[in-house]
């Protein structure tokens, strides 16, 4: 398992003894620390609401480590409309809410890619209950709306997490 692998990073040069598979954002780009107070908003692990206007959830962007047999894992979030964030919301402990339709939505985090990656086109396919939505990337040339159709190396995770945990 990769995760298990350790790896020279090439960012501070040292060992680390874990290879992340997975990184994630706590709240959409557009959450403040000033909406915690606001009687409209509110933000759990799932979900995001600010000022009863924008409705976010939290998915994965899923993409296969080509050469490792893993996936990784982006955890952003997604704005959807209130009537699909309605519904989303209705069927949340709903057994079967994964053949559900997949919902649109705009990406709302910005991960460290070139261009930036806010609002990219997506689609937020359900699962089962219990089970993080998946983030499907409209299949447009942004690097990684490709990198999540083709799949990406162990070396491109190395770079990732040299990104991740150095800046």
């Amino acid at each position: 398992m990769a995760s298990d692998l350790g790896y020279s990073c090439g960012s501070c040069g040292e060992w680390h003894d874990e290879l992340p598979l997975s990184y994630g954002a706590p709240f959409p780009e557009y959450w403040t620390d000033e909406l915690a107070g606001d009687e409209a908003s509110g933000l759990s692990e799932d979900q995001c609401v600010i000022k009863g206007e924008h409705f976010f959830v939290h998915g994965l962007i899923e993409i296969p480590v080509t050469d490792a047999g893993e996936t990784f894992s982006w955890g952003v979030w997604v704005s959807l409309s209130q009537a699909n964030y309605d519904r989303m919301s209705e069927l949340w402990e709903t057994e079967g809410r994964e053949s559900e339709p997949p919902y649109f939505g705009w990406l709302s985090t910005q991960l460290p890619y070139s261009p930036e990656t806010l609002n990219l086109k997506t689609l937020l396919h359900t699962r089962a209950v219990g089970e993080r939505p998946v983030i499907e990337l409209e299949p447009t040339d942004h690097p990684l709306a490709v990198e999540q159709r083709t799949g990406i190396s162990l070396d491109r995770v190395k770079e990732v997490a040299g990104l991740m945990l150095h800046g």
